[in-house]
């Protein structure tokens, strides 16, 4: 019997919305727990605070046996002859794409005042853009992520260290975690970003030029953490497989690829200037063993996968995640000369602020300085720390920066403030 993974960061997020007059909406990557942690936590969850079984209500759409359910005047009816009275029902429909005109189904419950409504959508037909043109306020969306480090290291009995290993090569797909071999693992990862992913954006998107998006997503998944752009990429298409792709399509491919959830874009912001520079950009995968998947788990950079495994989870925890520039005069030779210095990642959430180096070994003092001088060089009082992916004490020096490990960092979900 699998040992259930409580995902309590997106629990107590439904919870603080429960009751609150708009409809709940769980979207991200497909496979990354959305039915799991609606029809099993969220559920387990008002069972223990009292809630009737039967003021549960649950819809699996994806389930053949409740086709006639994607009708949606079938699903209005279904759901209306279980209401049974003033209390407060809860209801769930997992893969409400299913339904057409579903938006029509689910405002009708928005006036009642004993039904809470939660849905999940997938990333084939049900993006962030759709909630928020399809509900106009009346949406409330929780977006959910892959295993953290620390959800996929609860249900394995292995030891951090072996864990981590195997989570920067096969990721956190909750379905990868009970798998017991590298080939069952690597096979499903393969199969998958082909017959899911990559054919979801294909069909949404209708892809006319499928090689060239499939090479896209071969360069995207081997630079990650590397800056780059459209007419960067474009360049890339015309050296290598003599293709005439335009910079104007790459942009959009991109897109096509961040709005099914797969990638993310991280944004360069001039920390000194305050603003954010247009271009280039870095592209972050959902989840690790889904870039490794895209290049046949080919030997990863290892510093670009603790990279991506960084920003994941800081936007997990609620952050919105920048690519930091420090524009510097030094002098060199004689001569004044301007650097940019990066910093990984800038980090917000509402008044609070982090600077947060990336580096996988300093074994030297070059490293450390290289690594330090953009910190060093951020004239502001917010919270300057490096993440050094082994072992590590945490430590605090002259110039008031924090060195964890990466250890620290993924297991604790307060370990920005040690």
């Amino acid at each position: 019997m699998y040992k259930q993974i409580n995902r309590d960061i997106y629990l107590s997020r439904l919870i603080r919305r429960r009751h609150n007059g708009r409809i709940k909406i769980i979207t991200g990557v497909r496979r990354s727990g959305k039915t799991y942690l609606l029809f099993k936590l969220f559920a387990d969850w008002l069972q223990q605070q009292k809630i009737k079984e039967d003021h549960i209500i649950k819809v699996n759409l994806e389930d053949r046996r409740n086709k006639a359910l994607r009708d949606p005047d079938n699903l209005l009816t279904y759901i209306d002859s279980l209401i049974k009275d003033e209390s407060m029902h809860y209801v769930m429909i997992d893969e409400i794409q299913h339904v057409p005109e579903f938006e029509d189904v689910l405002n009708s419950y928005l006036g009642m005042d004993n039904v809470d409504v939660y849905v999940t959508g997938s990333n084939a037909k049900f993006l962030s853009k759709d909630v928020i043109t399809t509900f106009r306020g009346r949406g409330d969306e929780v977006r959910i992520y892959p295993l953290s480090f620390a959800e996929y290291h609860s249900a394995t009995g292995l030891t951090k260290e072996e864990d981590l290993k195997d989570y920067m090569l096969y990721g956190g797909l909750p379905q990868t975690v009970f798998m017991e071999s590298d080939e069952e693992k690597s096979n499903f990862l393969k199969e998958i970003f082909e017959e899911t992913y990559l054919r979801d954006i294909k069909e949404r998107y209708n892809i006319e030029k499928e090689e060239e998006l499939e090479k896209l997503l071969d360069i995207i998944s081997s630079t990650v953490g590397s800056l780059t752009n459209p007419q960067k990429l474009a360049n890339s298409f015309e050296s290598m497989i003599k293709s005439n792709l335009s910079a104007v399509t790459i942009k959009k491919y991109l897109e096509y690829v961040c709005e099914s959830f797969l990638v993310e874009k991280a944004t360069r912001y001039d920390v000194r200037g305050r603003k954010y520079i247009d271009t280039p950009y870095k592209y972050y995968f959902a989840d690790p063993g889904l870039k490794n998947a895209r290049i046949n788990f080919r030997q990863p950079d290892q510093s670009h996968v603790m990279e991506n495994i960084i920003y994941n989870e800081l936007r997990k925890r609620g952050f919105n995640v920048d690519v930091g520039v420090v524009p510097v005069v030094v002098r060199e030779g004689g001569k004044q000369i301007r650097k940019q210095y990066e910093i990984d990642f800038v980090c917000n959430l509402g008044s609070v602020r982090y600077y947060i180096q990336s580096a996988y070994r300093m074994e030297n003092e070059s490293k450390i300085k290289q690594e330090e001088n953009s910190l060093r060089n951020v004239d502001d009082s917010f919270k300057k720390i490096i993440i050094l992916g082994e072992h590590s004490p945490v430590i605090r020096n002259d110039a008031g920066i924090t060195t964890i490990s990466i250890y620290d960092f993924l297991l604790n979900e307060n370990s920005l403030e040690l």
